[in-house]
């Protein structure tokens, strides 16, 4: 089945695509949704008026879109989250979670369908996402999942030293002992010749 996207579709195509989808999906769920039109001749026919007034609407909002995107571009945000020893979290981080982390810290309010993220973030750590808001403005933000402790990693969890840094420690501190006894001995011997 043929269908015409009204919006754009994770993994299926971009708004005013025309795209091959299974019956049932496109049936059940896409046209029902009004995610999709059926893709016949007097649709196919109307796509370029839609497509025309689509563009008017999104050239009167490209500039609030090129706004929001320097904002958000290259910026960090945190976000809290309860979190168990092992650094896994209770759920997972969504983009409404981050639309309304950037509305609280970067005070910009962002639609929740155009975040894009990577992968599913269940892990405390540093990820970045993707604003999808018009095909010729994109930005790209970090962000940093943390326990309200501040925690960023599983619990416990220290830096561990480079092997090389292990050893300069260990001769650092062997030096010192040997140092330390000679002065010992060095002291002992003056007050047996003292005495």
């Amino acid at each position: 089945m043929e269908v015409i996207l009204l919006k754009n579709i994770e993994k299926v195509g971009r708004k005013f695509d025309i795209v091959k989808v299974k019956d049932g999906y496109g049936r059940n769920y896409l046209i029902p949704q009004g995610l999709a039109l059926v893709a016949n001749e007097r649709n196919r026919n109307n796509l370029d008026s839609f497509k025309r007034q689509e563009a008017r609407k999104l050239e009167q909002r490209i500039d609030e879109f090129r706004t929001i995107a320097e904002k958000v571009n290259g910026k960090s945000v945190n976000v809290v989250v309860k979190a168990g020893i092992s650094g896994k979290i209770f759920g997972s981080v969504t983009n409404i979670q981050l639309a309304k982390v950037l509305k609280e810290q970067l005070d910009v309010e962002i639609d929740r369908h155009s975040i894009l993220l990577p992968e599913n973030v269940k892990m405390l750590g540093s990820y970045q996402a993707t604003l999808d808001l018009h095909p010729e403005v994109e930005a790209a933000f970090d962000f940093v999942v943390m326990t309200e402790d501040g925690r960023t990693g599983p619990e416990g969890e220290e830096e561990t030293a480079t092997p090389t840094e292990v050893a300069s420690e260990e001769a650092t501190e062997a030096s010192e002992e040997v140092a330390e006894e000679a002065s010992e001995t060095a002291a002992e011997t003056t007050e047996e010749e003292n005495e």
